[in-house]
């Protein structure tokens, strides 16, 4: 398409000896260092094909870091200003190539010029130069305005296809100019229209496509002109339905434009129809045989399921058959953008395909597909069986590859589902016989059988067949996993935890998980000789402890960031401060939630306690035994999973090792100090009165009495309680779990605070009772007490 005008710019065969001597010559000079200035004197030269090497060597030789941009720059305005066409487009192309941004700024006048002559094949090079002046200069953007009127006129198509470079530049790069330019759509429009009209034209045809490129370019234009602009998309839908209906997709130059016409239609506010038409195009493209269209189908729609879900979801099986690709890059597109599609009504279809998919696809990507089953079961699962019976089938085919909180997930899942009790522990025990490779399952199943072992021999499983299995038989599985070599020394701890789980479980083999126990005393694992140790000693010293401290997990609550909130009490006064709260669960609240505290004072200055057990349970000192188990987890994780790095570590207290003595710790006598009221509120009142121990100074003895002045009793009662870290807290066993109606009666609960600075104490409290059937949790906070005078 070069015009005619001027001499030809090609040498006759008598020069290209001349020319390849010139380009060896500069090889060799630029190696020597003074490539530079030869490559000025060639352009120098008053000869086109030693000009045209010079030219060609400073684009490839010479760089912004170069001291001949002076000289450089003489030559080039001088050249922009020749008699010759082809002189005048070397100059162009050079500057347009490796122009710094004192070149641009001095010769951008010469380029407007060019810009604006009748001259076709200087206009478009002038306009690919103005695009580079404009990347360097950004300011010079004006200077080329005017110049632009006139460029979309032009029927040659080289000086359409610059000019739209140009504009898109300059659209780009500054929103005035996108609003100014916004006024051409419909001449945009027009070029574009008369393209996929027009007839056979042996100039611009490629693969039966009039000019495949000037049509690319514009819908990138026509996208950045139509986003967020409500009447330029308008003005662009009808052209861009033609386009995507009469294109020709048997050859690739066609699904180029294609691909440019959706994200065109998916990016500026199109119609819902086009954009369902948009779609069902990267739908075609799924069916494609070339790998790079089916890539770029998958990339698309997974950037718009979000705003179009359902237009998506018609080509849910195509998607879900590129995850059977041989291709590595469309296999995790295909992944990725099958989770995007689970929703409550596909879940088990979708989770089938994917479970197939993680059973059979390279270890690089099954732990990002676990991830993702594991989070799609969670949000869309239709029963708790179907849940569990998920997550333990992942666990079973990629039990190696799935995250670290994959195991608390599914047993506190597993805890929550009471009603699955039996059926859970008798599918995991089956899972795990003779197979200890996928250790994050056994680490679950050693765990749910020290909890649930009872239930697993008793056969109570209605689910499922029930299995015939002996205590004997359950032990021996535990102790395999303990001295298998594929055990890692967390599973290892958790087998063990479930033996010593099994002691208040089982009854005819306490004596052999005694003696199990005794031997890892002696274990080369520091982790698992800590953990026998203390079972030893439970064995022993607090054998009368034991039933109690080994009874099973109560229901796990999630934790939410989002809910109701309270008005605290201080004093008995209100305090406007709001604090998080939720309705506790039916029932009495188990001691594994005491640390449910441990945030209300600021997470790093707390001291966690653990309220002993009320009466109606079997007997238990409750504070006695604050380290004893180590790695037992106060809110609710398992005992034998590693306390969180965020959880404060508990260290007992040394005024609380008097507590298993029969010594008195205190003195009856009330050392006359008036009773403060603590809570007041909804009829609960407690008051708190103070002693000081016997036997130490600097404990303090406060005794909290609840009344009820309602008509109804308050039952499950629970008393919790947190202090600072300048404080050590024991909580003793209540008197009762019930606070009579009408004030009749009084629960009483005695709280041991050392106080070692003599400084005043500031507690957090936490109330959980029944009350009319309904369960009741609220917090408070008590101040400056007791009176500075008597510390």
């Amino acid at each position: 398409m070069h015009s005619t005008t001027g001499a030809s710019p090609w040498p006759s065969p008598l020069l290209l000896g001349e020319s390849r001597a010139s380009l060896s010559r500069l090889t060799k000079f630029r190696s020597r260092g003074f490539g530079p200035l030869e490559c000025l004197k060639l352009i120098a030269s008053q000869k086109f094909t030693d000009k045209r090497i010079g030219y060609l060597g400073a684009m490839l030789l010479l760089d912004e870091r170069q001291d001949v941009h002076l000289l450089m720059t003489n030559c080039i305005k001088n050249d922009l200003n020749h008699s010759t066409q082809y002189v005048q487009g070397l100059a162009l192309c050079t500057l347009g190539c490796m122009g710094s941004s004192e070149m641009c700024r001095d010769l951008a006048g010469e380029v407007e010029k060019l810009l604006k002559t009748s001259n076709s094949y200087l206009r478009k090079k002038a306009a690919l130069c103005a695009v580079h002046v404009i990347r360097k200069v950004p300011e010079l953007m004006e200077m080329f305005l005017p110049a632009t009127k006139n460029l979309l006129n032009e029927k040659n198509h080289g000086v359409l296809h610059t000019s739209v470079v140009l504009l898109t530049e300059m659209c780009e790069r500054s929103p005035d100019m996108l609003a100014h330019f916004r006024k051409l759509v419909p001449q945009l429009v027009r070029i574009l229209k008369n393209l996929i009209m027009s007839g056979y034209s042996p100039e611009h045809d490629v693969s039966g496509i009039s000019d495949p490129f000037l049509q690319v370019r514009i819908l990138r234009l026509l996208r950045i002109l139509g986003r967020n602009d409500d009447d330029s998309s308008e003005a662009m839908n009808d052209i861009l339905a033609q386009v995507a209906t009469n294109t020709e997709t048997s050859k690739n130059v066609g699904n180029a434009i294609l691909y440019e016409t959706v994200l065109t239609i998916m990016d500026i506010k199109s119609e819902s129809g086009l954009r369902v038409l948009a779609i069902n195009i990267l739908g075609r493209f799924l069916l494609n045989n070339d790998k790079n269209i089916r890539y770029v189908a998958l990339t698309s729609l997974l950037k718009t399921v979000q705003t179009d879900h359902n237009a998506v979801q018609r080509h849910r099986s195509t998607i879900v058959d590129c995850l059977k690709d041989l291709d590595v890059s469309i296999k995790r597109r295909a992944m990725e953008l099958s989770f995007a599609l689970v929703n409550g009504n596909n879940i088990r279809g979708m989770m089938k395909e994917l479970l197939y998919f993680l059973d059979s696809c390279e270890p690089e990507f099954k732990a990002d597909c676990a991830s993702g089953i594991f989070l799609a079961a969670e949000k869309y699962a239709p029963s708790k069986r179907w849940h569990i019976d998920t997550i333990m089938r992942v666990l079973t085919t990629a039990g190696s590859y799935v995250r670290d909180d994959a195991v608390p997930n599914l047993i506190q899942l597993i805890t929550n589902s009471v009603e699955m009790h039996a059926y859970t522990v008798q599918r995991l025990y089956k899972a795990i016989l003779g197979d200890y490779s996928q250790q994050p399952l056994v680490q679950v199943a050693a765990w749910c059988i020290g909890e649930y072992g009872d239930l697993l021999v008793s056969g109570q499983c209605e689910e499922e067949e029930p299995i015939q299995v002996t205590e004997d038989e359950v032990l021996d599985i535990l102790e395999s996993v303990l001295i298998s070599n594929m055990s890692t020394s967390v599973t290892r701890g958790y087998a063990l935890t479930a033996i010593m789980k099994l002691s208040t479980r089982f009854t005819c083999t306490v004596n052999r998980i005694k003696k199990v126990v005794s031997i890892y005393g002696s274990s080369i694992d520091v982790e698992l000789q800590q953990r026998a140790v203390e079972y030893n000693a439970l064995f022993k010293k607090y054998d009368h402890m034991r039933s109690a401290l080994l009874e099973r997990m109560p229901v796990m609550e999630k934790v939410t960031t989002n809910g109701p909130t309270e008005i605290v009490q201080t004093n008995g006064e209100t305090d406007p401060t709001p604090l998080e709260t939720k309705p506790p669960p039916s029932g009495p609240q188990p001691t594994s939630q005491a640390n449910d505290l441990l945030d209300l004072l600021g997470g790093n200055d707390i001291t966690p306690v653990i309220p002993t057990a009320p009466t109606s349970k079997p007997a238990s000192a409750g504070g006695e035994l604050l380290d004893l188990l180590g790695d037992i987890n106060l809110t609710g994780a398992p005992a034998a999973a590693p306390a969180p790095a965020s959880v404060p570590q508990i260290s007992q207290p040394p005024f609380l090792l008097d507590g298993l003595s029969s010594q008195p710790l205190f003195n009856d006598i009330a050392t006359g100090i008036p009773s403060i009221t603590a809570y007041s509120k909804n009829g609960l009142k407690i008051e708190f009165t103070f002693e000081r121990s016997n036997t130490n100074p600097s404990v303090t003895v406060i005794t909290i009495q609840a009344s009820n002045s309602t008509e109804l009793d308050m039952t499950d009662f629970v008393f919790q309680a947190a202090v600072p870290k300048t404080f050590q807290l024991q909580l003793l066993s209540p008197s009762s779990s019930i606070v009579p109606a009408f004030n009749t009666g009084t629960i009483t609960q005695v709280i041991k605070v050392l106080n070692p600075q003599k400084q005043q104490l500031r507690m957090r409290i936490k109330l959980t009772y029944n009350h009319k059937g309904s369960a009741m949790q609220d917090l408070a906070e008590v101040n400056n007490f007791p009176p500075q005078s008597w510390q």
